[in-house]
């Protein structure tokens, strides 16, 4: 037994210093990433179920009919209405432009008859539910309904994926060109990395942009605030990968993936509106830069002049906490410090 442990203890102490043992934990780690990626991907994309729907209303809210017509669409969705009562039409807009409702059940006098708004640009997913529910809910509970989109995608856009896309694109170069960075230009000193991070995010930012709107013609974007949201992206992405370099060197890809791609993109709303995304997810995701960057461009592009400080604050947030934390241990990044953080060489004695 003592040969046959000390052959073991051979082959281990062999095994770990080759190059099979980094080789067979990638393809350990490989297959559970690919596990994960398509279980996280389809968990919050494959089945959408709404959970609550904002949704405003006006009118003739009292009425026995309004009232049956709001219990069925409940039950036709197996989902609650989070209904919020507006004075006016105009208000309930407002709400809708503000992305706090994704619709408008305004019920006629009597409440014989509703008329259901809906906003594709807050969430084609849940305004396409809305929509298909409201008739056949109409007829069983004797009210006359009338659906329309008052926010519609745009033409380039009509599954409303595009800013997914966009914003997956600039989360997934951000990370990307930080590995790249580490690897082909390792001499790069700590305030050079984070400049050459900077410049990679403005051109990639814009290229992203340029092409989306101003070649393939998908979406017309507010170029400026879009650009600026793209390359802010990049940016947060590409720190956050340098902090994980910075933290624990070669494995840096696997909390970024993790974070970035895993959990990030899937809880960004971006692919599924937030009220079809199992609820925690829903939650977590915007306080992500996925989500934050979704977030941002989404009211950039289909609710311009109100958009929130919120998602700005995530992505900041983000890249100012992985500059400090490259900029304190920046010693350990696998580019070294500055010169003048090397250790400084004894002199040599003086010739006598």
């Amino acid at each position: 037994m003592s040969v046959m442990g000390g052959h073991v203890r051979n082959w281990w102490t062999s095994f770990r210093g080759s190059p099979y043992a980094p080789a067979t934990l990638l393809v350990v780690i490989l297959a559970a990433a690919a596990g994960l990626f398509a279980g996280s991907y389809t968990y919050s994309m494959a089945n959408p179920t709404p959970r609550s729907i904002p949704t405003a209303i006006v009118g003739a809210t009292g009425q026995p009919r309004g009232v049956a017509f709001v219990d069925g669409m409940e039950k036709a969705l197996d989902a609650s209405l989070r209904v919020h009562p507006y004075p006016d039409v105009a208000s309930a807009r407002d709400a809708i432009d503000e992305q706090e409702v994704f619709a408008i059940l305004d019920v006629a006098p009597g409440g014989r008859a509703v008329r259901l708004d809906v906003s594709g640009a807050s969430g084609a997913t849940v305004a396409q539910l809305l929509a298909e529910s409201a008739p056949p809910v109409g007829r069983a509970t004797g009210v006359a309904v009338t659906v329309r989109d008052v926010n519609p995608l745009q033409k380039g856009d009509p599954r409303g994926l595009a800013i997914f896309y966009i914003s997956l694109a600039a989360v997934i170069i951000g990370f990307v060109g930080a590995i790249q960075l580490s690897v082909n230009a390792k001499e790069l000193r700590p305030l050079e990395r984070v400049a050459f991070t900077v410049a990679y995010s403005l051109l990639g930012g814009f290229s992203i942009a340029a092409i989306v709107d101003w070649g393939l013609g998908a979406l017309t974007l507010p170029f400026a605030e879009s650009w600026a949201i793209l390359a802010l992206t990049m940016f947060t992405s590409g720190m956050v990968c340098t902090m994980f370099t910075t933290l624990i060197g070669r494995w840096a890809m696997l909390p970024t993936w993790g974070l970035m791609v895993i959990i990030g993109n899937p809880s960004s709303g971006g692919a599924v509106s937030w009220p079809l995304l199992p609820s925690l997810l829903g939650t977590v995701g915007r306080w992500l830069p996925p989500g934050a960057s979704v977030n941002a461009q989404h009211t950039a592009v289909y609710f311009r002049g109100h958009q929130h400080v919120f998602p700005f604050l995530v992505l900041a947030a983000w890249a100012l906490v992985s500059c400090a934390v490259f900029w304190t241990w920046r010693h350990r990044h696998p580019g070294g410090g500055t010169e003048e953080d090397a250790p400084t060489e004894p002199a040599p004695p003086a010739a006598a």
